[in-house]
């Protein structure tokens, strides 16, 4: 491996902080004290800290297995937003909620089974991060409204540049022993496209769809991400059965549910 969990980590916040700052160091010039106060939570919750609970828990669990789990995040988002910011939800949503979980604790019970080698406790790694992903969508759609889309992604990487930064000499992710590894180059290359389109890029356009649309909604581009992570999971060799395609099918329609209007 090229990289450790926590040199993955802080590599990918801080070559995206730097495409983010070439695009958007402008448009932070007049953000107030009270924005600031949630650009800080959401950089935190919504990219500081997630990018290194998913770095940990694939080093245990398939990206598979961790991809379908991270759909979980509308369901949290409802949670959330029922509990902390005061959003009401609907018989469907509160359906959705509980055939979601079922379906994702049958899916890593399985996956426990089905691959003894893997530590799936690194599964709740998954789970916190979802939790900090639907917190930072209702903190975006309730208290940065009215900020712009790349603002709050330059905001967000400002706060946590530096402590990424700290992370990443910490981890010895400059020393000449990692540099002059075998794989460095190429997973240096695989986290710079990785930082570009999945992190920079994403970041913005998924902040302007937070504030076009609701959180729930916004959220639900994780739909997809299962798919497309299971197609090249099983290109890649990785094991997933039946039963672990059912619990799958729980959650998306849980999140179908979750969608539904009364």
């Amino acid at each position: 491996m090229g990289l450790t969990p926590m040199q993955l980590g802080s590599y990918r916040i801080v070559i995206s902080g730097l495409f983010i700052f070439v695009a958007g160091y402008k448009s932070i010039k007049n953000l107030s004290k009270y924005q600031w106060k949630w650009l800080a939570i959401s950089g935190v919750l919504g990219t500081f800290f997630p990018s290194f609970l998913f770095a940990y828990a694939e080093t245990e669990v398939d990206s598979a297995i961790a991809s379908i789990l991270n759909a979980l995040v509308p369901l949290n988002t409802i949670i959330l937003g029922y509990l902390i910011f005061k959003i009401k939800s609907n018989r469907f949503q509160v359906l959705g909620v509980l055939i979601g979980f079922f379906g994702g604790l049958l899916l890593i019970l399985e996956g426990a089974e089905l691959n003894p080698n893997q530590n799936y406790w690194f599964s709740g790694l998954v789970v916190l991060a979802t939790l900090m992903y639907a917190a930072n969508v209702n903190i975006i759609k309730k208290h940065l409204q009215e900020v712009r889309p790349i603002a709050i992604a330059t905001a967000n990487f400002t706060v946590i540049f530096i402590p990424a930064l700290i992370v990443l000499f910490s981890s010895g992710g400059f020393n000449t022993e990692t540099v002059q590894g075998d794989r460095f180059l190429l997973s240096l290359g695989c986290v710079a496209v990785l930082s570009l389109f999945g992190t920079a890029m994403a970041k913005v356009l998924f902040n302007n769809l937070i504030q076009i649309s609701t959180p729930v909604f916004a959220s639900s581009v994780t739909y997809l991400m299962p798919v497309v992570a299971l197609f090249w999971g099983l290109l890649d060799g990785e094991v997933f059965d039946l039963f672990q395609a059912v619990a799958a099918l729980m959650i998306l329609l849980g999140i179908y549910l979750s969608n539904r209007k009364s």
